[in-house]
């Protein structure tokens, strides 16, 4: 039986599927964004974004600590906050806006991506179940990641609408 190839032939899909949507590399502009001078900037855009999110996300913990073994809401609160702001960015980035090429990177990936704290999350339930606290961990593991679905949901349908009746009226 002959062994699977390692890499995709020429004629496999996955040769044209794109990196990221939103590089179009058959553009020079857009492929040379890709090369080693277009990235610095990006990646300090997200890392300052990320610094800033990250001390957003330290205040709000030292302005609402919680207690050894008790429900975690600054986290559940960081997170669906987080998540609420993406979708409405994103509906923003995709239907309204044409922004300078990093703001997503510093915003999105950035400044968002240091304030939400899945880590801290996943943390968390471990410290809650091994606390001797299981019920609360496992509600705190559910009710973490319907917050965050809803409010992505809630917030990218909300501001489709606001973006759709703002067209609408002259």
């Amino acid at each position: 039986m002959a062994e699977p190839p390692s890499h995709p032939s020429p004629a496999s899909p996955r040769q044209h599927e794109p990196v990221d949507p939103d590089v179009d590399l058959h553009v020079p502009a857009q492929r040379a964004e890709t090369g080693q001078g277009g990235l610095v900037p990006v990646v300090g855009a997200v890392a300052v974004g990320g610094a800033i999110g990250a001390a957003a996300r330290y205040g709000a913990a030292l302005a609402w600590p919680t207690p050894s073994g008790a429900f975690p809401w600054t986290t559940l609160v960081v997170n669906a906050v987080g998540c609420a702001v993406i979708g409405a960015f994103m509906v923003l980035l995709t239907d309204v806006w044409r922004p300078h090429r990093l703001l997503r990177p510093f915003f999105g990936t950035g400044v968002l991506g240091g304030f939400t704290t899945f880590s801290t999350y996943a943390t968390d339930v471990r410290r809650l179940a091994d606390g001797g606290h299981p019920r609360t961990a496992l509600a705190y593991l559910a009710l973490t990641v319907a917050a965050a679905l809803l409010a992505v949901w809630a917030s990218a349908t909300l501001t489709r609408w606001a973006v759709a009746r703002g067209r609408r009226t002259p």
